[in-house]
């Protein structure tokens, strides 16, 4: 088993698939690294050899924000726009929806489970 970023890798899954499992990575990224490294996108992960696993850890590590640094810088710039009091700060101290979406009816995601009204009958 691979493990890149502190992620293991699928072993039996295309490299493009499994590199998709580290956080920060998505379908683009993927291709852009097998690309660097010039390997073939439809080889699996157990068919390269430790050679090539170190190269992709050296092309990730160098060139992509992935993991525990990605979390911990989005996490800053939320914890940042909560500290400025800006609108989308608020927003996410309250817990509501920050892009503008309606929460007359719907947005339970952001709001948790409906809670009754003492006295709402009609």
């Amino acid at each position: 088993m691979a493990r890149i970023a502190g992620v293991n890798i699928p072993t039996g899954k295309r490299v493009e698939i499994a590199l998709q499992y580290i956080h920060g990575i998505g379908p683009s990224k993927a291709k852009e690294i097998i690309e660097k490294i010039n390997i073939t996108p439809d080889r699996r992960v157990n068919d390269l050899s430790d050679a090539e696993v170190l190269m992709m850890r050296e092309v990730i590590d160098r060139d992509y924000m992935v993991e525990g640094d990605l979390r911990r810088e989005t996490a800053m710039n939320i914890k940042r726009l909560m500290d400025l009091g800006c609108y989308r700060g608020l927003r996410h101290r309250r817990g509501l929806p920050v892009r503008g979406q309606r929460t007359h009816t719907n947005a339970r995601t952001r709001k948790g489970p409906a809670k009754p009204i003492a006295g709402k009958k009609k």
